[in-house]
């Protein structure tokens, strides 16, 4: 339910996107709500707030406040193409993820503070035919004079001066080598696993009149607490989540192959979509408050 709150970073009231754990009454109606108190810096933040209602009582709400975090800088969309072993010149080896660029990374959209409540540059990647958008989608892209873009990523900047529609973000005008970058994206997808390969957990014995091989065993006492904690380690899906590897090196732009090589392992499988953003470093490139 969109509530009118008060937010830390700009001052005014602007409009959060509030999930609540439980109802107890869906006809109250909220008169006041705390002001929001929270880390720009973290991107999850659980905040309990008082509501207070018409009748004049008071409800407490578990409320899942969403805030997205705040980038270091502009940054790119790629693909990622696989790995490979590369030789620096004294010829250490260092295994190296090769990321391609399609044609894409453009700005599609600027969002400012009086507009849209916050500053963020909207880039555009990969280029697809017509008919693979929504109409919504195409007038998105229609009304900003940009061709038609598969995948559309926000990258929260501190400050947008030098930002235009249509601007073509090129890898080698923001990073150089030696840089460290932030790589996101999708980990590969394994399906529903057991405990022993989701979280390592030892298997049994096997023989000596042992029934208890792969199972997971016990996963609480009956009595006290009677149920099972939250958080508890079990079988369930595993991989198919986002993630982040932070502070990894750029060892090799080639500006002819239009691809960049990425020290270690990068999440997803040859094709996979990756957000490449500057390194977040508090105290130096993000405030520390």
């Amino acid at each position: 339910m969109p509530i009118a709150a008060v937010s830390p970073l700009s001052h005014c009231y602007c409009t959060t996107s509030l999930v609540k754990t439980r109802i107890p009454n869906p006809t109250l109606k909220c008169n006041f709500l705390s002001p929001i108190t929270r880390n720009p810096l973290r991107s999850h933040t659980k905040t309990p707030l008082t509501l207070t209602t018409c009748p004049g009582r008071s409800k407490k709400f578990n409320l899942t406040i969403v805030a997205m975090s705040m980038d270091a800088g502009v940054g790119v969309m790629g693909t990622k193409l696989g790995m490979m072993s590369y030789f620096e010149p004294d010829g250490t080896v260092v295994p190296v993820t090769v990321v391609g660029f399609r044609e894409g990374n453009i700005v599609t959209q600027i969002k400012t503070q009086a507009t849209d409540g916050y500053d963020a540059v909207q880039v555009g990647y990969r280029r697809v035919r017509d008919k693979k958008l929504t109409k919504p989608e195409l007038g998105h892209l229609e009304k900003a004079g940009i061709i038609p873009m598969r995948h559309l990523q926000e990258f929260r900047l501190q400050n947008i001066d030098g930002f235009e529609v249509g601007q073509k973000l090129v890898l080698e005008e923001f990073f150089k080598e030696g840089d460290l970058v932030d790589v996101s994206g999708i980990t590969i997808g394994k399906g529903f696993q057991g405990g022993i390969k989701r979280h390592n957990f030892k298997r049994g014995q096997m023989t000596h009149g042992s029934k208890s091989h792969r199972a997971l065993g016990s996963i609480g006492a009956g009595t006290t607490p009677g149920r099972v904690y939250k958080g508890k380690k079990m079988p369930g899906r595993m991989g198919g989540t986002k993630t982040k590897i932070r502070k990894l090196k750029i060892v090799k732009i080639d500006n002819d192959l239009r691809a960049v090589m990425i020290k270690g392992a990068l999440p997803g499988k040859p094709g996979n979509l990756l957000r490449i953003a500057p390194a977040k470093i508090v105290g130096k490139n993000i405030p520390k408050n």
